[in-house]
């Protein structure tokens, strides 16, 4: 009735395919987490030059690709392909059938990712010339909003 999930695979901070039921009653299903060619990259074709080149500069980023690259590699080709997609899907919801599943928006999550490539998964709170960053706030992020601002005031506090 409300939201499926599969298994989580502890390896990555991602939640895998999985269905929500939304407000208005349909259902939605996703996501696939794959590395976006464009920060704000809504489409299987998004590209900007200027961001995959910083992207790819960056050593951590190679040295996440060559850990992972059977995942992201099956990751990809689920983006690229309805039939992938849909068994995935059905290995929680074995009567969906092809026609059930159809476009819909994409979203974009950052994700931080450290010098040797393992992804920070969770939030990461950087102080330096009395600026504070967080520099990574996933999923749970609106849920923890208030304990992260505590965390901020403290840190402010701290400075002061």
């Amino acid at each position: 009735n409300n939201l499926v999930y599969p298994v989580p695979d502890t390896n990555f901070p991602f939640l895998g395919v999985h269905f929500t039921r939304m407000i208005g009653g349909g259902v939605e299903c996703g996501p696939n987490a794959v590395f976006s060619f464009k920060r704000e990259g809504y489409t299987t074709t998004s590209f900007n030059f200027r961001d995959t080149f910083q992207a790819l500069l960056y050593k951590g980023t190679w040295k996440l690709f060559f850990k992972h690259w059977r995942k992201g590699l099956d990751e990809y080709r689920r983006a690229f392909s309805k039939r992938l997609f849909v068994k995935a899907l059905r290995k929680m919801m074995p009567t969906l059938r092809m026609d059930d599943v159809q476009p819909c928006r994409a979203g974009v999550r950052a994700q931080a990712v450290d010098s040797n490539g393992g992804m920070i998964d969770d939030f990461k709170i950087v102080q330096e010339h009395h600026m504070i960053h967080v520099l990574n706030a996933p999923s749970p992020a609106a849920t923890a909003c208030l304990a992260i601002a505590d965390e901020i005031v403290a840190l402010v506090k701290a400075d002061s």
